[in-house]
């Protein structure tokens, strides 16, 4: 009789409960609910990988050179990495669903505007909108599958959700080369529309998410301004210094002065404002912090891979793009696999920290193996490079934000989800302009010594030279065989160059994921913790009604009963 009237002056004092019960769901109740959701992000990893083959060929006929190159793969990380926490803020704060619906549509709008694009100015800009999609997809998608299953049965759900991404990661490129080669590369970018429908409509009719946690929405739009002004400027600076402007001018000074500032004006921000983008409380979490140094380092790796492979075997090996999107099918297999298999194992016996060493340990060997690449180095070396890589990171990549999303109250899921992604989604876009802008004059300085004894003894030859010297990404297969010869090699020695930046930033997150907290995965879901965490938050505001220590509402019951019992007793005596 306690507890009820003790409940009672609970119900009438606190609010009512956030989230709506979510019952045990059966693995095909689960998979389907997940359909849409698969779906989702299959189509936006593939509608951004199955142009990577054919990226060479449109910066070529667009006239665009290696910064376009750069800045068309990181326009779209940087629209990715700047909005993912703004997502995840909102789903913290309203209907997941229709934000899932909002950002699936952005992201193909996007994507089927970039097939008309006349040059690389416009191409750039339709990829910050097919960013901002995607941002939210990456997000929402984690966010999502962590309301419906539990954190110890989440890693084979999360291993298939990242075979998936594998699978459009690295066969887009693939498809992205017979399409090319079959229909011309503007194809690619309508490829996801029918996909992108489909998903649309999945979820529509089989995701079913608890209401979000809170009713007031606040978004941190001045931490977003300053955040996209700071990391903005300084990619422009990484990527521009040293061809457009030296590193010593005025401009360059201006630069990275204008970004400094923008970037501790955010930090500020975030202490400030009542709705951070990123909560700077989560670095108080160890898991968290951990993981997000973590993730610098499989972002970088990730990114590059996707993005400089396709050059290499273009550029280096003289390949067409469907000859580079079946060389890529190692990485497939690795990545893939890995996801999969270790994802199934991790849930089976709840075990995770081992399993994400090795793959620490994988990647810090696959990127090493990767810079040691040349232009003629035999194919099967470098599948065996790939498929190392590749299972370091399908070991890596899910299960960082599954134990994040252990860790971290409920009520934070989509802001902490999102911020490991994000921090993951910077790290690859500041690596890839970094390592674009040193692939660059890397390839600069291989070609200049290649040619500094070569005389041209054709017109075709002296076309070719001239048309090097313009600074453009050169069709390879088109030159003649002498300045092919060159061309080829400089691009597999400057593209080997560029995996040795990821190394010590394997090595990095290797200490960062031995020194994690080994806690057991919990059997509760997301939706689960946000009823409890509403319960808690109820029992709190009764405590204080009624001059209560906030305790547990066991030890305060028991007390009342126990006060009472003992009075009954004085009374009898």
């Amino acid at each position: 009789m306690t507890v009820i009237n003790y409940l009672d002056k609970d119900s009438m004092t606190a609010s009512p409960t956030t989230a709506d019960p979510v019952s045990k769901r059966s693995h095909r109740e689960v998979l389907t609910a997940l359909s849409g959701l698969i779906m989702g992000m299959f189509v936006a990893v593939l509608s951004g990988t199955v142009v990577s083959t054919s990226m060479p060929r449109i910066i070529a006929d667009l006239g665009g050179d290696q910064a376009a190159y750069t800045w068309v793969i990181t326009a779209s990380l940087l629209a990715t990495a700047v909005t993912t926490p703004i997502w995840g803020k909102l789903a913290d704060l309203v209907n997941r669903k229709v934000l899932l619906q909002v950002a699936l549509g952005l992201f193909v709008v996007g994507t089927a505007i970039a097939g008309f694009a006349q040059d690389t100015t416009m191409l750039i800009a339709v990829r910050v909108v097919q960013g901002i999609g995607a941002g939210g997809l990456m997000s929402l998608v984690m966010v999502a599958v962590a309301l419906i299953i539990s954190p110890r049965e989440r890693g084979k759900y999360m291993g298939l959700v990242g075979g998936v991404m594998a699978l459009a990661t690295i066969g887009g490129p693939l498809l992205g080369g017979v399409i090319t080669d079959a229909f011309g590369w503007r194809a690619n970018f309508f490829l996801g529309i029918p996909f992108a429908i489909a998903a649309i409509i999945l979820i529509q009719r089989t995701l079913h998410l608890p209401k979000a946690t809170r009713d007031r929405v606040r978004i941190d739009y001045v931490g977003a301004a300053l955040l996209a002004v700071g990391v903005s400027l300084l990619l422009v600076w990484v990527s521009l210094g040293g061809t457009q402007f030296d590193w010593d001018s005025m401009t360059s000074y201006v630069l990275i002065g204008v970004a400094a500032v923008a970037l501790v004006g955010f930090v500020v921000t975030e202490f400030l404002v009542e709705e951070p983008i990123v909560p700077m409380t989560l670095f108080a979490n160890r898991t968290f912090t951990l993981a997000v140094i973590a993730s610098i380092s499989v972002g970088v790796a990730m990114f590059a891979t996707s993005v400089f492979l396709a050059q290499y075997f273009q550029l280096a090996r003289g390949a067409t793009p469907t000859e580079s999107g079946l060389m890529t099918i190692p990485m497939v297999v690795g990545q893939m696999g890995a996801s999969i298999g270790i994802g199934a194992l991790v849930s089976r016996y709840g075990k995770w920290k081992g399993w994400m060493l090795l793959g620490s340990a994988l990647i810090i060997a696959g990127a090493s193996l990767m810079s040691t690449l040349r232009y003629d180095t035999d194919f099967l070396q470098v599948s065996v490079f790939m498929v190392v890589l590749g299972a370091g990171l399908g070991m890596v990549m899910q299960n960082l934000t599954l134990v994040v999303q252990n860790d971290t109250p409920a009520s934070q899921l989509g802001a902490a989800s999102s911020n490991v992604n994000f921090f993951r989604t910077i790290a690859g876009t500041i690596g890839v302009t970094v390592m674009g802008s040193v692939l660059a004059t890397q390839v600069t300085s291989h070609v200049t010594d290649g040619l500094s004894s070569f005389t041209p003894s054709s017109a075709a030859e002296v076309e070719a030279l001239q048309g090097l010297a313009g600074g453009g990404v050169p069709r390879v297969a088109e030159l003649p065989d002498a300045i092919r010869v060159i061309v080829e090699g400089a691009y597999g020695h400057g593209i080997a160059d560029v995996f040795i930046i990821a190394v010590p930033l394997a090595v990095l997150s290797f200490i960062a994921i031995a020194f994690l907290p080994n806690r057991p995965l919990s059997r509760q879901n997301a939706a689960e913790k946000l009823e409890e965490e509403a319960e808690q938050v109820a029992i709190d505001l009764a405590d204080a009604e009624l001059g209560v220590p906030a305790t547990s509402s066991i030890a305060i019951v028991e007390g009342i009963d126990d006060e009472r019992e003992a009075a009954a007793a004085g009374a009898r005596k």
